[in-house]
């Protein structure tokens, strides 16, 4: 009984090796599928570009922000203290 417990554990072993080794070739096959494009072909590629504008749209966000708190700094350490304060005094 313990031998077919253990075959079946080697066969399932096998059987996982197998697919991974499947799916990098898969992989390969599809980043080499892309090597003989023309250049016209990967710049008008679309793929991730909304991925892209939502990056740039919060790095542009971030960086207004940096420059008005730098731009306020008074006023926000002001209401910053009385943030604190009003914590504190719960």
């Amino acid at each position: 009984m313990r031998l077919k417990g253990d075959m079946a554990m080697q066969t399932t072993v096998e059987v996982k090796g197998n697919q991974a080794k499947e799916a990098a070739m898969q992989r390969v096959a599809t980043i080499g599928a892309g090597a003989g494009r023309s250049a016209r072909e990967i710049l008008s590629d679309v793929r991730g570009q909304g991925t892209t504008e939502y990056a740039i749209l919060v790095g542009v966000l971030v960086v207004i922000a940096i420059v008005a708190i730098i731009a306020f700094r008074g006023k926000v350490q002001e209401l910053w203290d009385a943030i604190a304060n009003g914590m504190n005094s719960l």
